[in-house]
């Protein structure tokens, strides 16, 4: 559905372009996006691996495994039908850990693996469970602790302070993420009770 969607934004830009006589302006947009696009990935590799490396030492020094601990009560609370010792728990630890670290990027794989680990566990029925539901709310809203690649690309486009967005992102991901659960948990309640 979504290919549909950008084929369609794509093929009225174009018609639209082609009407207004504005098919030059079109051409150079595409061309001068495209040298910005690898300029901005080559940066983001830079400090992605930078992070990741980080992400390496926390890991081999037991620092995300004492973060893991720290977020296990409340990780729990939020994912009660998964037993505490599964493997799912454990990737959801991880992509919770990436994300607070903003390493998205890092983060998809655990979350992907944490699904799987998760429809497994439903009895690999096609319809998500309360647990994959609650997942992918939190991962989609997920509490950001530094931003690294909004940082990233502040630094790209040379801006004075890249990194004075760090408060107000911590505050609008907080928000973000218990909207999150509270909507989740509304609609399971909801859920429930039309059930009985």
């Amino acid at each position: 559905m979504v290919n549909y969607i950008w084929v369609s934004l794509f093929v009225i830009g174009l018609v639209f372009a082609g009407i207004n006589g504005t098919m030059g302006d079109v051409n150079e947009a595409i061309f001068k996006g495209a040298s910005e696009a690898v300029t901005i990935c080559i940066g983001l590799i830079s400090v992605l691996t930078f992070w990741l490396g980080l992400m390496k030492i926390a890991e081999k020094s037991g620092l995300l495994k004492g973060l893991s601990r720290i977020l296990s009560p409340f990780v729990k609370r939020l994912f009660p039908d998964v037993p505490k010792d599964h493997p799912a728990m454990g990737y959801i630890l991880s992509n919770m850990s990436a994300n607070m670290f903003g390493l998205g990027n890092a983060a998809t794989p655990m979350g992907i693996k944490a699904m799987e680990e998760l429809k497994a566990l439903n009895g690999g029925k096609d319809e998500a469970s309360r647990s994959m539901i609650t997942l992918l709310a939190i991962n989609t809203a997920s509490i950001t602790l530094i931003p690294t690649t909004v940082i990233s690309i502040r630094m790209q486009y040379e801006s004075i302070a890249p990194t004075e967005i760090v408060g107000t992102t911590i505050l609008a991901t907080a928000c973000s993420t218990v909207g999150a659960i509270l909507i989740d948990r509304f609609f399971y309640y909801r859920r429930i009770r039309k059930r009985v």
